[in-house]
């Protein structure tokens, strides 16, 4: 991982003995600080509409401590599902959630098509969380041995970017296999009915394809080392929402950061209070937790991710990436230009929030 440059300053002994004779000459009134402002006050809304998924992150930790309502005693919070990111976009577009868990595909291809929202956090860099799983029995040892089978995906999700890329950087034409459009649930009665003979997923799905009969062929963490093909789960706000409560935005982020910081030092516990939203063992949540990488805003604020006003994070390329191959595949029409996707990060929030 590539690190931010701190940049570390220092107090020149000059610029203390110019100040003291200053106070000096001027009177020691004169020299006392003056008291910072008054903050304005948070505007808290009545009632925040969350947008989640069944995702090992620090979104759904929070919503299985009881985080969000703990800190909003005032706020009504609705917690509303969805099987993927293309929903998220749906539910956004007709702005029927006020902050949503969308792939960083997905969340290209709404920046591309004027979604009216924001990215605002990353909730994780995905890792083995999500994978190509295949038959075991089918003795299929590469990407080249699926010539004639065929593969599920949920179109427009992080595991679509990554089925077509790892099968662009193989060369092998999309005209060789089947590729089905499948959420996770149809996937897996699906693969249990003998409909498919892969499937490229992230858990709970993949889990449960792995306990019958499948084996993992290629995961996002492979991709992402040896091809370079990065994806991650990111968390955007409608426009009207931030522009009402942009503050509050910096409160909510601050109970993400709580979440990841009971995880690190407890990822056991965290794994025991998470289960019961993932509906798998103590076991597997843990591994699917650590299957991911997990960031805090002070970690967000690094130009690797989604930086500061001063210092713009290289996010914004990598969703202008997975919109421009999304395009050369067919399933965009056209790409903005690079300042459009650094237009849709607002980086104010992580920057403020990790000196919350």
């Amino acid at each position: 991982m590539k690190i931010l440059p701190w940049q570390i300053f220092k107090r020149h002994t000059y610029l203390f003995v110019g100040l003291s004779v200053l106070c000096l000459i001027l009177g020691f009134s004169a020299c006392q600080p003056t008291a910072p402002p008054p903050q304005p006050e948070v505007v808290i809304p009545e009632e925040l509409r969350i947008g989640f998924q069944i995702i090992p992150n620090a979104e759904l930790l929070a919503k299985a401590q009881g985080l969000v309502s703990n800190k909003f005693t005032q706020t009504q919070i609705k917690w509303i599902p969805y099987k993927s990111g293309r929903l998220v976009n749906q539910a956004m577009a007709v702005n029927e959630i006020d902050l949503g868990l969308c792939g960083s595909v997905p969340t290209a291809m709404g920046i591309a098509q004027g979604l009216p929202y924001k990215v605002y956090f990353i909730h994780n860099v995905i890792g083995d969380n999500e994978a190509l799983v295949i038959k075991q029995s089918l003795g299929i040892k590469n990407l080249a041995d699926l010539e004639g089978k065929k593969i599920a995906v949920p179109f427009g999700s992080t595991t679509h970017f990554s089925l077509l890329s790892a099968l662009a950087a193989e060369n092998i034409d999309l005209k060789d296999l089947t590729i089905v459009d499948l959420q996770p649930p149809e996937m897996l009665a699906a693969w249990q009915r003998g409909e498919i003979d892969g499937g490229f997923v992230w858990h709970p799905t993949l889990n449960r394809m792995l306990e019958s009969g499948g084996e993992v062929l290629v995961t996002a963490k492979d991709l992402a080392i040896d091809k370079g093909i990065i994806t991650a789960d990111v968390a955007v706000v409608h426009d009207d929402f931030l522009k009402q409560y942009p503050k509050f935005l910096v409160q909510y982020i601050s109970v993400l950061d709580e979440a990841i910081e009971f995880y690190r030092n407890n990822p056991q516990q965290a794994a025991d209070v998470i289960a019961p939203e993932l509906g798998i063992s103590t076991e597997e949540s843990l591994q699917g937790m650590n299957e991911l990488v997990w960031l805090n805003s002070s970690e967000q604020a690094d130009i690797r991710f989604l930086g500061t006003d001063k210092y713009p994070g290289s996010f914004a390329q990598v969703l202008k990436d997975s919109a421009d191959f999304m395009v050369s595949q067919g399933a965009l029409t056209s790409s903005p230009e690079l300042s459009n996707y650094r237009q849709a990060i607002f980086n104010q929030a992580v920057s403020l929030a990790s000196n919350y």
